[in-house]
Parts: structure tokens; sequence; C-alpha cells
């Protein structure tokens, strides 16, 4: 059975409630109208016949006869107009005046139609009363139901809202239609957006103007994941290209010496065995690099978390490159507290991240330029600030520091940049230690690398 799609439910829920709220609107003014109309005419005639009574008291008090010229009239008006018919009778019973009888003649000259020859008549009675006397009686005849022209107003009022029911129902119908697929539209181009990023379309984007105020933010994160999938992209060929440079280099340098070996045009000497050895460990290094990041970005990682001192972990650092900085002629100042702090971390991992971030320092800062190294803190972490007077790093690159293999400056030595992973490490092993790490940085001036640890 095929379902239903998006917009097809929003058009039969939209249709549901419109026509509901239509018929419900219409029938109720339509039976509302009626029964006015019915309360009106019956106020009419309560009117009529009141003004009929009080003609002929007056003419009763005026007269001494309850019928004149001018009451005959107006109840042969009435009769005509308002089908109100009367039979007056004195105070001793005898018929005075009767209007019923016009009742035959208007059906022989064919004023009533066959309907309203079958109309059943209501009778009220009236007793005329003059200074508290009886003087008469006057009953007063009228139909049960509307005939004539009252029912041919009501069939018209009818008629009108039938035809009010049926082109709202139409306009219903139809601005439903417009309204269910103006909220579908932009799911639709989503939909497309995602088919497209699927066949790995990676410039596919939403148009989020043109999307409605609530699908805005989706068509936003939309672009940022199809930004980021692009990016990882780029960054994937990046790393196949610069993979294969590191693999090419040392293999072919391997290659080249093997081979001369094989064909006696080089003697094996202790020198020449050497260089082989470098190349060779240059290999290991970097599949112990890629080994490594793969290690530390296992969701699996196990962290031996033991209570550190912070302090003790900068003197060691500093036992550690106090000589490789003055072998290059970069200053080390490592600024020790004065008392101590503790925090709970894996020691191992701890020291392999300062490691990796003093190394980087190290590495892009200039000889007879400084490397400072502090704590810093807040409540709820305690951590360390290292910063650097080297070349810095573009304000572009600093988003994607943390992406495996990505090196802004593609100009820098390999052997001094290495293949871009180490920031990749050290993120993920910040991350195991649900810690925070944070880099500002400017080129010729140089960065601050902030890494912060949980105390608890």
């Amino acid at each position: 059975m095929r379902r239903l799609t998006l917009r097809s439910k929003i058009l039969f829920y939209l249709l549901v409630v419109s026509l509901c709220g239509i018929f419900l609107t219409s029938f109720s003014i339509l039976w509302g109208f009626e029964d006015q109309f019915n309360e009106y005419l019956q106020n009419n005639r309560e009117e009529s016949s009141k003004l009929i009574e009080n003609e002929a008291i007056n003419s009763y008090k005026e007269t001494g006869e309850l019928i004149d010229n001018q009451l005959t009239n107006l109840m042969h008006q009435q009769a005509m107009t308002d089908n109100l018919f009367y039979r007056i009778s004195d105070e001793d019973g005898q018929i005075i005046a009767d209007t019923t009888m016009m009742l035959g003649m208007m059906d022989s000259m064919g004023m009533h139609s066959e309907t309203d020859m079958k109309t059943e008549y209501q009778i009220h009675s009236y007793d005329l009363t003059f200074d508290e006397r009886h003087i008469g009686n006057m009953k007063v005849y009228y139909p049960k139901e509307m005939i004539g022209e009252d029912i041919a107003f009501l069939n018209t009022i009818k008629s009108n809202i039938y035809l009010a029911i049926i082109v709202t129902v139409v306009l219903a119908f139809v601005f439903s239609l417009l309204f269910s697929k103006r909220l579908t539209t932009g799911f639709r181009k989503l939909s497309k957006a995602i088919q497209e990023l699927q066949d790995h379309k990676w410039r596919t984007r939403v148009p989020v103007k043109e999307l409605s105020n609530e699908m805005k933010p989706l068509g936003e994160s939309f672009n940022r994941l199809a930004e980021s999938l692009s990016k990882e992209e780029v960054l994937r060929k990046q790393f196949t290209a610069d993979f294969a440079h590191e693999i090419r280099t040392p293999l072919a340098t391997l290659r080249s010496q093997m081979e001369a070996f094989q064909d006696g045009i080089f003697e094996p000497t202790p020198k020449r065995l050497q260089q082989s050895h470098d190349e060779l460990m240059r290999l290991v290094r970097l599949v112990g690099e890629l080994e490594e990041l793969l290690a530390a970005e296992n969701p699996q990682i196990k962290l031996n978390k033991t209570n550190i001192e912070a302090g003790e972990i900068l003197r060691s650092m500093e036992g550690q490159f106090l000589s490789v900085f003055q072998d290059k002629g970069v200053i080390l100042n490592i600024q020790k507290p004065k008392r101590e702090y503790w925090f709970k971390a894996d020691r191992d991992r701890v020291a392999q991240i300062l490691m990796n971030i003093i190394n980087n320092a190290l590495q892009y800062t200039p000889k007879g330029k400084k490397v400072s190294i502090k704590l810093e803190g807040s409540t709820d972490y305690i951590g360390f600030l290292v910063k650097d007077e080297g070349i810095g790093i573009a304000e572009e690159d600093i988003p994607y520091l943390y992406e495996r293999f990505y090196r802004g400056d593609k100009s820098r030595d390999r052997k001094t940049g290495g293949i871009g992973i180490g920031l990749s490490i050290v993120k993920a092993l910040v991350d195991a230690h649900q810690g925070k790490i944070q880099i500002d940085s400017r080129l010729n001036i140089g960065t601050k690398v902030s890494i912060l640890f949980p105390k608890h």
C-alpha cells in the first residue's frame, strides 16, 4: 500500500480543518437565520394583531362600535400582505367582521400556490375589553408554516448560503493545495540536496533565503554539513597525495641504494648502511604516527587516571626539552607555580599532549625567540598555556588545525612539519579526558595553545 506523501498529508489535514469550519459555520448560520426569521415573523404578527386590537378598542371608545372603515381596510391590507386573517365578534358573540373569507377568494384568484392551499392555520384568540368590561372577541388566523413571499425569501437566502458554501469549499481546496505546496517546498529542496550529496556532489547547497523561517536552521545545518564534507574530501585527497609522497621518497632512496649494493656500484659501508637505516626509520615513524592517531581516536580508549601534580609535569617537561631548546638557540621559560595544583588524568597521555605542543612551538620558533609555559585554570579546570614567538598560523587555517593531515603552510619542510596529524592526536586525547583546547595565533607574532583538564 502506497504511503501518503508529506504534501498529501498536509493537504488532507488543511482540507479537513477548513471543511469542518466551513460546514459548521455555514449550517449554524443557516439554521440560526431560519429560527431568527421565524421569530421575526411571529413578532410582526403579534404587533399587527395588537394594532388591530387597539384600533377596535379605540373605535368602540369613540363610536360605540368595534368596527369602522379604517379598521376594515387595515384588516384587508394585512390579509393581502401578511397572511393575517381576523374574525371579530361583539359582546354577544355575533360575528361583525370576518376576513377569513378572503382565503377562498385568494385561492380562486390564484394568489395562493398549491402548497399554500394545503397550509394549516393557527388560531390565537384575544378578549377585547374597555374599562374592564368585555366588549368582544378577536380571533387571529395565521399560517403555521411560512408561505408565499416569506418562504420565497427564505429559499433565496438558503440558495445564497449554499452557493457561498460551494465557493468557499472550492477556495479552501485551491488555497490548501497552494499552501501544502508552499509548506513542502523546503522539504523537497532539502531532500533533493541530500540525494545529490549522496551522489558525491560536494558543491550542493540549499538556498536558505528561499526557505521558511522554520526551515532556515535546518537548511543552514545542511549547508554546514555539506561544507564540512567537502573540506573532508579535499583533506582526504590532500592526505593521499602527501602520504604517497612521504612513502615514495624513502622507498625510492632505499630502492636505489639496495640496487646499487646488488650491482656492486656501492660498497655497503657503515655510512651508507646508516643512510638506508635513516630512510627506513622515516617509514617506521610515519606508520607509528598513523597508529598513534588511530589509537587516540578510538572511542573505547582506556585512560589510566591518577592524581597528578601540575608543577611536577612542568618540571618534567623542562628536563626533557631544555637541552634541545639550547641547541637551537630558543629560550625556554617555564613559570613554576609556588604551590601545588592537583588534577586527575592519565599522566602518560598528558605528557604526550604537552610534548607534542612544546615540540611544535620549538619547531616553528626561530633562533633567539622565546617559548613560555605556565599553569592556568578556573574553578573546575586546571591546565597549561604554551606561548611561542614563532611564525604563527594564518587565521583561515585555525579552524582546521585539528583535521587529519591538515597543514596550512604547504611550503613547510616535511621533515619539520610532519604530515599534519600531531594536533589531531592532541585533540583526540584532550577530548578523551573531557578537557578543552584552544589555539590563538597571529602570523609573524606567535601562537598560544591552552590545554585544560577537569580537576576531578
